[in-house]
């Protein structure tokens, strides 16, 4: 019985491995996006030039993984907020998208699966 539970709490933990933490899901995008000082402390964090806030670190942490496997282990909010963010990034903050594209994607993958979108 100790070992069926056992296997069974090592599953779960392999599957909630599998997918990035929700932890940070209600982070309001829009608000981050329409304030410059706030954009600009999560670009710098990014771009290693700034302290991160705990959400903020976590985003670096993933975010090689994430453009990899196209956010496979993002949970449906972080997908929608991320392409609002490609969306925003490349609209207004080409050049930011280019310079973290630069440390993140090297070869535009990530912008390539996305142009048609």
């Amino acid at each position: 019985m100790k070992l069926v539970i056992l296997l069974l709490v090592m599953l779960a933990a392999v599957a909630s491995a599998d997918k990035y933490t929700t932890q940070y899901d209600n982070i309001d995008i829009d608000e981050i996006l329409s304030n410059d000082r706030l954009y600009k402390k999560y670009y710098d964090c990014l771009m290693g030039k700034g302290k991160c806030t705990p959400d903020g670190q976590e985003l670096k942490k993933n975010m090689p993984d994430a453009i990899t496997t196209d956010c496979s282990k993002c949970s449906e909010k972080q997908k929608v907020g991320s392409q609002k963010v490609l969306k925003f990034m490349l609209d207004k903050k080409e050049s930011d998208y280019t310079n973290l594209e630069k440390v993140f994607d090297p070869t535009g993958t990530y912008r390539k699966k996305h142009a048609q979108s």
